[in-house]
């Protein structure tokens, strides 16, 4: 069975794109081929993708239902806005509480679930809010399954740190001189982030030569490498292995001011070039910022 959580992550993922669509796949996408397109993205070890259609379709076809739940929980939030991300999250984590088996998805699981969502894609305070909405609809409910102790919590992911399985990738922050401005690379994720070029490299090929062809795969440009920026490290989820730590080594690239090639990725929906000035406006995950102002200071002192 794929790791449910992985399975939610995708589903999160398809219903924030439907979402920021106006209510709509990718044209000619149905549930199943959007699901299918992110899976093989993010989760290519992944074989039964039917939890996640069944998630998405149940999710969409109660959602009238869950929305006037949402606003009756937060008054004070008008549904339009709640940041797309958590509002996708309350919708998942509503439907499993209140419209799944519960001998499948117990209450204080769907609660947690929904939580973890919000903590990993959401804000600073997702975790809280998405928290605070679900426990006021739990107590409503009268807690039920409070005293339950799931029999399918076991995880891998509760495997030490250190005993971890790594995987390790290869990114770059891609700079170019136009104009008298220096220039960066960006990508764009479908969790409204902006975030660095980056790609898995096989055990056996060089970290640097490798980021360069996943770099020219991911956005379509020729890099050359400048500067070691070092080295970032995450925890996520593998349907397979479960936790899993993948090691991330930046690089601060060179590159010709030239058009952006997107690959037809399903977790990212946009490439962008920035003037290095407005670079730390843009929104960007919290461990991807150092690095990114790393390369700033770098760039603005021309130490490259």
């Amino acid at each position: 069975m794929a790791n449910r959580h992985l399975s939610r992550s995708i589903a999160l993922q398809c219903l924030f794109e439907w979402d920021m669509r106006g209510g709509s796949f990718h044209v000619g996408d149905t549930v199943e081929s959007s699901v299918s397109r992110s899976v093989a993205e993010f989760a290519p070890g992944m074989g039964d993708i039917a939890f996640v259609v069944n998630l998405i379709d149940g999710v969409l076809a109660q959602k009238e239902n869950i929305d006037e739940i949402i606003v009756k929980a937060a008054p004070e939030w008008p549904l339009q806005k709640i940041s797309a991300v958590d509002r996708n999250v309350l919708r998942i984590g509503l439907y499993e509480l209140l419209f799944s088996d519960r001998k499948e998805v117990p209450a204080k699981v769907a609660i947690n679930e929904a939580i973890e969502l919000a903590k990993t894609y959401g804000g600073d305070n997702s975790g809280k809010f998405v928290n605070g909405v679900l426990g006021a609809i739990y107590k409503e409910l009268g807690e039920p399954g409070k005293d339950e102790v799931s029999t399918k919590k076991k995880k891998i992911a509760d495997i030490p740190f250190e005993e971890m399985p790594i995987q390790n990738l290869g990114g770059a922050i891609v700079f170019a001189r136009h104009e008298d401005n220096i220039y960066m690379a960006l990508v764009h994720d479908v969790f409204g982030h902006w975030t660095l070029s980056k790609g898995k490299i096989p055990k056996d090929v060089d970290v640097k030569e490798g980021t360069i062809a996943k770099i020219k795969e991911e956005i379509g440009i020729k890099i050359k490498i400048k500067e070691d920026l070092g080295m970032n490290e995450y925890v996520a989820s593998d349907p397979e292995l479960g936790k899993i730590r993948k090691q991330v080594h930046y690089f601060l690239a060179e590159s010709k001011y030239e058009t952006l090639k997107l690959a037809d990725k399903g977790g990212l929906d946009d490439a962008q070039w920035f003037k290095i000035s407005d670079i730390l406006e843009l929104n960007f995950y919290n461990d991807i910022l150092p690095m990114v102002t790393k390369a700033i200071t770098l760039l603005s002192e021309g130490k490259v």
